[in-house]
């Protein structure tokens, strides 16, 4: 069927170099149009795989006009179905359901009337046939590891055998915008994600193919001047070189394709110079340079055979050295030669033939960057548009962390001024030099929550405890130290005043110890706050004090007089506090 579509398709297309989109081509163009019209409609260029495995199923029945009432309409399956069509059209590409129906029409007397029923063909395309197992077996595990070098994956083997013939591909037919997908940054030319991008809005502000719009770019550059030379502003001025070194490349296997006459000769030129780009730099270890020895070994043998059946058989492409020139060569494709374009394109329409993938997953999310180094690049994020930079979204969490590591690092700790009790502090309270930054005395730390009071020791009555203005008379006491001349003590009279009220001599001086020691230390309380507020005002002479003699209070007035050192009452009341 393929033969006579392609010996008879000048009489339905219009070009003779139309190429044919096997069964995982199908499926990722019908991918990229479900994508698109999620866009349309969503606004988001993607489409889940689970999806994607419905619709197939759905759109294989439905275009080989099949039953399929037992299977759920996809949703906006018309323009689906539309946007797949237009992809087709769009890239001078046809699909194998295609060349089914065609063959229809194109066939003629001594051609068979039906070798394959839309069944069978249903079944080859969704990979149901018994046959595939045999066509397209499983990698066997080996019993034990293996430490083997040599051995390069499936998927690495299927990408580089993809580029090849999309490089073998884009001299038939340069319309096809996928075959650019794949060999425009393989090998590594710096033509990542941001440059396809760029590219297919330029050819679609064009109405261009990819290559045509490269093509005229990178040419008008060469030419320069005013009246040829692009803007500077044009989007694809900072990929110059990655697209003049594509072209540079192209252009050398054009020159092969046309200048050697032997179809074999040229076609092995062109497969050897693929080789050598892909495997430039690399060991021979490497997975890419085995998988590239191999493909490009067998693809030889292949194009030896082809061009031999083609030499001793009467059946060819129906592409003769004499067609006139409106079938001569494709309306917008290179030159090439006849014999050479005429190998090319049976070598293209056996790979369309291929048994389908069996893991739809694993072919639909292929990472076409394998080969130069990079990652994520599947055919689905190549085409979906990156988005521009809004300025809010935030950075991602594993530079804000590192950021924020080299910000402490970084940051220079204050030396703090330490006192001879820094041995006492806890991690969070305040060094010193933090204390003494307190401006004014209403700034001062208080003690919002005091302890509960200890119990009095002497034994007073509510009634005499306290004072008619709330005065607690221990503290009375205290005060009255400092305001007593020096021939009397009022601690002692209060003292006194106790004992009498206790009833004996024998509890004066344990009950006069304990009440001394209570007022030493609250006295002592008081003279250490008056001190720290007098330490925050200006330094001013101050008349020494003197010290009290006679009474039984002596002892404590001397106690309670004795001089601070400078600092000691501030550093008390904080501790306390």
């Amino acid at each position: 069927m393929t033969r006579v579509f392609r010996r008879e398709c000048h009489r339905v297309l219009d070009s003779e170099r139309t190429t044919i989109q096997g069964a995982d081509g199908m499926l990722m163009v019908l991918q990229l149009a479900m994508a698109g019209v999620n866009k349309e409609a969503h606004g988001d260029f993607g489409v889940a795989l689970s999806e994607v495995l419905a619709a197939w199923k759905y759109f294989l029945l439905d275009k080989l006009q099949l039953s399929h009432n037992d299977i759920p309409l996809p949703q906006n399956y018309d323009l689906i179905r539309k946007e797949y069509d237009c992809f087709l059209k769009r890239t001078n590409t046809v699909d194998l359901i295609d060349v089914f129906i065609t063959f229809k029409e194109l066939r003629i007397n001594e051609d068979p009337e039906e070798p394959l029923t839309a069944m069978q063909l249903f079944q080859f395309l969704i990979g149901e046939m018994d046959t595939l197992e045999k066509m397209d077996p499983l990698p066997m595990c080996p019993a034990t590891p293996s430490n083997k070098a040599g051995i390069c994956s499936p998927q690495v083997q299927r990408v580089v055998r993809r580029v090849f013939c999309s490089y073998l591909g884009l001299l038939v037919n340069s319309k096809n915008d996928l075959a650019i997908a794949y060999t425009l940054d393989n090998p590594s030319r710096s033509l990542g994600h941001t440059a396809f991008t760029d590219l297919r809005h330029a050819a679609c502000d064009s109405a261009s193919s990819l290559f045509l719009t490269v093509t005229s770019f990178v040419r008008a550059i060469q030419l320069g001047g005013k009246g040829y030379a692009p803007p500077e502003s044009h989007p694809l001025r900072k990929h110059v070189k990655g697209l003049s070194e594509f072209l540079n490349f192209v252009d050398h296997c054009q020159e092969v394709l046309g200048e050697t006459p032997n179809a074999r000769e040229a076609g092995s030129k062109l497969v050897s110079s693929i080789r050598a780009a892909l495997v430039k730099g690399r060991s021979n270890g490497d997975p890419v340079y085995l998988a590239a020895e191999d493909t490009a070994k067998s693809l030889k043998e292949r194009i030896g055979q082809i061009h031999t059946m083609q030499t001793h058989s009467a059946v060819g492409t129906g592409i003769s050295p004499a067609r006139p020139k409106a079938y001569a060569i494709n309306h917008s494709t290179a030159y090439g030669g006849r014999e050479t374009v005429k190998v090319l394109m049976t070598l293209l329409d056996e790979e369309a033939l291929a048994p389908p993938c069996r893991n739809k997953a694993e072919l639909l999310s292929e990472d076409h960057a394998v080969l130069n180094g990079s990652s994520g690049a599947c055919l689905l994020t190549l085409y979906k548009s990156p988005e521009a930079p809004t300025g809010s979204s935030p950075k991602p969490l594993r530079n804000r962390v590192l950021s924020q590591q080299e910000h402490i690092k970084s940051k220079v700790v204050r030396p703090t001024i330490r006192s001879q009790f820094a041995c006492t502090y806890k991690d969070d309270e305040l060094p010193l030099n933090r204390v003494l930054e307190f401006p004014s005395n209403s700034q001062l730390p208080t003690c919002m929550h005091p302890a509960p009071k200890k119990p009095n020791p002497l034994h007073v009555t509510a009634k005499e405890a306290h004072d008619p203005n709330g005065m607690d008379i221990t503290l009375k006491e205290a005060t009255n130290l400092r305001h007593e001349g020096p021939g009397q003590s009022a601690l002692g009279e209060h003292s006194g005043n106790a004992w009498n009220r206790a009833g004996g001599k024998k509890t004066q001086p344990e009950q006069l110890r304990r009440a001394t020691g209570t007022s030493k230390r609250k006295l002592a309380n008081r003279e250490c706050a008056e001190q720290g507020r007098e330490e925050n005002q200006p330094p001013q002479k101050r008349p020494p004090a003197k010290a009290p003699t006679g009474g039984p209070g002596k002892r404590n007035v001397k106690a309670a007089g004795k001089k601070l050192i400078a600092g000691q009452g501030k550093l008390t009341g904080f501790f306390r506090l």
